[in-house]
């Protein structure tokens, strides 16, 4: 369905076109889904993604600043699969607000992966609201989760729109693995549960990027990333577990605070979702099980901090990795990732897991391909919230399903 207007500046011939404002209901929209950042590393492995998993079962499209690299992205998706020679093509820039407005009003779901998202992703999540599109990206910014929540919950959620951050290994393992071991307790006890990650994988620009500008506002990250403390209806009570460092017999292994943005996830959730019962307690931990592992990485991690904070040595940093560099196929085929959870009431102990294969490039571009197509396909499916919501609160179960015909297990111990 490439029926938009050619852009403007193009060369003749090329198939780029830029988006029109549309007052139809989305679903008679050009596009059930675009992706924006289809040039960049991460972007590229989603549209392959989708060229592999629906080909052009349904109208989707890749997006981006530059002509002539979503062109070289789109030959690529025809030769991995020649019905992609529909896929669209559209011009837009986080720069450029019409282009943005454009966009979101010619696709049903707005998928980005441009970042770091505390500069380039508010422009994005403004444009979606005030066109009537639903939003998802990977982020891992609690800062910027923080101020969309503030700015746009009540806007989208008056529009009945579904705005959904995270949706990348932070911090679907984790939302989801919490909700599917929920529904596996008994209702109406209180819930404890312990998150315990081991992965092994490589490190892309984008992602490098982001970690650094999020150190160097290191203050202002950790505050977004607190729990609300605000009550909730009928005395309910959700709590950030205290635990800190130690050792854990049962399962030989140094269990390590990590202080990511997925605990704060999980607990926006279970505010969100009365089915977490009247009282619930969540510890998100690294599991290691080398001491001499433990150290280094606690060092490495404090190391990175301290020169975030300067801006020559942040520079330095910054220019180990370009944006748009990543991990080779090789190193990817030989990540993996669990994630274990502890779970218990009064009257029931479990262990689930969470597992799937390298974790931030290849099974994050398929969580979040997967998490559009669940907005865009399984609608009359999704839980009733809407606003800026968690993938628990905005997909649940739906999306746990599609996750587990991707491959990714969820599964009781």
């Amino acid at each position: 369905m490439n029926n938009l207007p050619p852009g403007d500046g193009g060369r003749p011939g090329e198939r780029c076109y830029r988006a029109r404002a549309m007052e139809s209901p989305t679903q008679d929209r050009p596009y059930r889904i675009v992706v924006l950042g289809a040039t960049g590393f991460t972007g590229r492995l989603v549209a392959e993604y989708l060229a592999r998993s629906v080909g052009a079962s349904l109208p989707w499209a890749i997006a981006g600043r530059s002509v002539a690299k979503l062109e070289e992205v789109h030959r690529a998706l025809v030769a991995i699969n020649p019905e992609c020679s529909k896929v669209g093509v559209v011009q837009a820039d986080v720069g450029d607000a019409p282009s943005l407005d454009r966009l979101a009003a010619s696709t049903s779901v707005l998928l980005t992966t441009v970042g770091p998202y505390a500069r380039h992703g508010m422009p994005v999540v403004r444009a979606c609201v005030e066109q009537g599109t639903d939003y998802v990206d990977i982020t891992g910014e609690p800062a910027f989760v923080k101020e969309t929540v503030e700015r746009y919950h009540e806007a989208a959620k008056a529009k009945g729109l579904r705005i959904v951050s995270c949706c990348g290994f932070d911090s679907i393992p984790h939302d989801l693995g919490v909700l599917y071991t929920v529904l596996q307790l008994p209702e109406g006890e209180p819930v404890s549960i312990e998150g315990m990650v081991r992965a092994k994988g490589g490190v892309s620009g984008g992602t490098w990027h982001s970690a650094i500008n999020a150190f160097s506002d290191l203050r202002s990250a950790m505050s977004a990333g607190r729990p609300s403390k605000e009550p909730l209806p009928g005395g309910r009570k959700v709590r950030a577990s205290k635990a800190g460092l130690h050792f854990d017999k049962a399962r030989s292994a140094w269990l390590c605070p990590l202080p990511t943005i997925d605990p704060w996830i999980v607990l926006r959730s279970a505010r969100g979702l009365d089915r977490y019962g009247p009282d619930f307690r969540y510890g998100h931990f690294a599991e290691v099980r080398s001491t001499a592992v433990l150290l280094g990485g606690a060092v490495g991690i404090a190391g990175v901090a301290a020169l975030s904070q300067f801006k020559p040595t942040r520079e330095w940093l910054l220019g180990r990795i370009a944006p748009g560099e990543g991990p080779s196929e090789e190193v990817r085929a030989k990540g993996w990732f669990t994630v274990t959870f502890r779970a218990s009431t009064r009257s029931k102990t479990i262990e689930t897991q969470v597992s799937g294969g390298e974790a931030g490039y290849a099974e994050t571009s398929k969580m979040v391909a997967e998490s559009a197509l669940c907005l865009a396909l399984d609608r009359d499916r999704l839980p009733p919230h809407t606003g800026v919501v968690t993938t628990a609160m905005g997909m649940g179960e739906a999306l746990i399903e599609r996750l587990q015909r991707a491959g990714i297990a969820f599964r009781v111990l």
